[in-house]
C-alpha cells in the first residue's frame, strides 16, 4: 500500500461526502453550474489556483510542485456531468433532481480527482505542474472536444494527459490498462428512402419504401459480417425504423431508418460510412426508390499511446498490486476523452468498482458509485503525478 493510499483511506469519509453531495445534485451537459461552483470552492479552500469559463462550466485546478526545474506538466481529467435517467436507488443521497442522476459514476470520478488534488496541494512532492481537469458534458455534447477547440492545450501545455473510468463489472481494488484502442468511435446515421405511395391493394402501382428499407436493414449487416476483418471490431446497428400511418391499407411515400456505427480503428470508421452509403444507394435503386444518407460524426476512438499506457500500468501495479492489474478488453462504447488524446499523448485506464459481482451496471437507474474506490483512484492519480513528474534532485 502506498503512503498516499493509506492517508486517503483515513480521510475517505470526507471525500465520500463530496461524492454524495454531487450525486444528490446531478446536472447534465453544460449545465453543471452548481457542481462547478462546488468544485471551485473546494479547490480554492485548499489554496489551488483555478481557471473557469472554458466549455461553459469546466474547472481547471493548477497545482505547482515544490519545484519547477523541468518546466514539465501533465493533465488529470475527470468528468462531472450526469444523465437524463430517473434514479431508483432509494439511497439517502438519491438525486434531488427528478429525471436526472449520476448513473455512470462521474460523481465518483470528480471525488477521486478532488481527493487527489487536495493531497497533491498539501504535499507537492513533484517537479512541475499538474492540471486537474474537471470537464463537463462527457455524456452528450462532447465537452472534451469543446475544451480542446477553445485552446485548452495552448493555455495549459501538457506533455501527457490522463483519464480514468470506474467499471462496476470488475472487482473493487483492481485496475485495467491497455495500449492502443480502449473505446470505439460512435457515429450516427439517418437514412431517408423515398418511393411512390399508393393503395396497398395495387402494389404494382407503387414503389414501396418499406420493402426497400427492410432490405437495407438486412444488407447493412453484411458490412460487419462480410466486409470487416474478423479480427477487427465494428458495429452497425439500425435502431429506428419509421414508416406509414395508422392506415393499414396505404403504402407510404417514405421510410426512415436511423442507427449507430462504431469502430475501434480510424480507418475502419471511415470505411463504415462508405459502405453504408454504397449499400443504401444500390438497394434503393434496385427497388426503384431513391435514398439519402445523413452521417453525423460523433466521438472518435480513445487510443492510448504506448509510453503513457506503460507508465499507467506500472503506477497501477504500485497502487493495487501486480496481481490486480490486467489488460482491458476494448469496449464498443464511446468516450469523449478521445478528443484530448487526439491532441496530446496520454492514456485512459479503468478502475474496478464492483462490490458483489452482481452490481447494477453503468447507465442503470439502480447504479451508485462505490465510495470505497475513491481512495484507490485518488492514490493512483497521486502516484501517477509523482512518477511522471519526479521531484527534482
Amino acid at each position: 500500500m502506498t503512503t498516499a493510499l493509506a492517508k486517503l483511506k483515513e480521510t475517505n469519509a470526507e471525500a465520500s461526502q463530496w461524492r454524495r453531495h454531487i450525486h444528490a445534485h446531478p446536472e447534465t451537459a453544460f449545465e453543471e453550474c452548481r457542481t462547478s461552483d462546488y468544485v471551485a470552492r473546494l479547490l480554492t479552500s485548499w489554496g489551488v489556483e483555478i481557471h473557469r469559463g472554458m466549455a461553459k462550466t469546466a474547472v481547471v485546478g493548477i497545482i505547482k510542485g515544490k519545484s519547477n526545474k523541468s518546466g514539465r506538466a501533465i493533465g488529470l481529467r475527470a468528468d462531472m456531468d450526469a444523465l437524463n435517467i430517473l434514479e431508483e436507488t432509494n439511497v439517502q443521497h438519491c438525486s434531488k433532481h427528478e429525471g436526472k442522476m449520476h448513473a455512470c459514476g462521474h460523481d465518483g470520478h470528480t471525488a477521486m480527482l478532488l481527493a487527489a488534488t487536495k493531497y497533491l496541494a498539501e504535499t507537492r512532492n513533484f517537479d512541475g505542474t499538474v492540471y486537474a481537469i474537471f470537464q463537463p458534458a462527457e455524456e452528450h455534447g462532447g465537452g472534451g472536444d469543446v475544451m480542446v477547440q477553445e485552446g485548452f492545450f495552448k493555455k495549459f501545455p501538457c506533455e501527457a494527459v490522463f483519464g480514468m473510468h470506474n467499471w462496476p463489472w470488475a472487482p473493487a481494488g483492481t485496475m485495467m490498462v491497455r495500449e492502443g484502442a480502449v473505446s470505439a468511435s460512435a457515429d450516427e446515421f439517418v437514412i431517408r428512402i423515398t418511393g411512390r405511395g399508393g393503395h396497398a391493394a395495387f402494389p404494382h402501382t407503387v414503389i414501396d419504401p418499406v420493402a426497400a428499407a427492410s432490405q437495407i436493414v438486412t444488407a447493412l449487416q453484411s458490412i460487419v459480417s462480410r466486409n470487416t476483418d474478423p479480427l477487427d471490431s465494428a458495429v452497425i446497428s439500425v435502431c429506428k425504423f419509421q414508416a406509414g400511418t395508422e392506415s393499414l391499407n396505404v403504402v407510404p411515400e417514405t421510410a426512415i431508418l436511423g442507427g449507430t456505427a462504431r469502430a475501434l480503428k480510424p480507418e475502419t470508421r471511415k470505411r463504415l460510412e462508405q459502405d453504408v452509403r454504397r449499400i443504401v444507394k444500390s438497394v434503393a435503386e434496385a427497388y426503384g426508390a431513391t435514398a439519402e444518407v445523413e452521417w453525423d460524426w460523433g466521438y472518435p476512438s480513445v487510443i492510448n499511446t504506448p509510453k503513457e499506457a506503460k507508465l499507467c500500468w506500472e503506477v497501477a501495479e504500485q497502487v493495487v498490486g501486480k496481481g490486480n492489474v490486467s489488460e482491458f478488453t476494448p469496449m464498443m462504447g464511446a468516450e469523449d476523452f478521445a478528443y484530448f488524446l487526439q491532441a496530446c499523448p496520454g492514456a485512459y485506464v479503468i478502475i474496478g468498482g464492483g462490490k458483489s459481482g452482481n452490481d447494477p451496471g453503468l447507465h442503470n437507474p439502480h447504479f451508485d458509485f462505490n465510495d470505497d474506490v475513491i481512495p484507490v483512484g485518488a492514490a493512483y492519480w497521486v502516484k501517477l503525478a509523482e512518477t511522471a513528474l519526479p521531484p527534482a534532485k
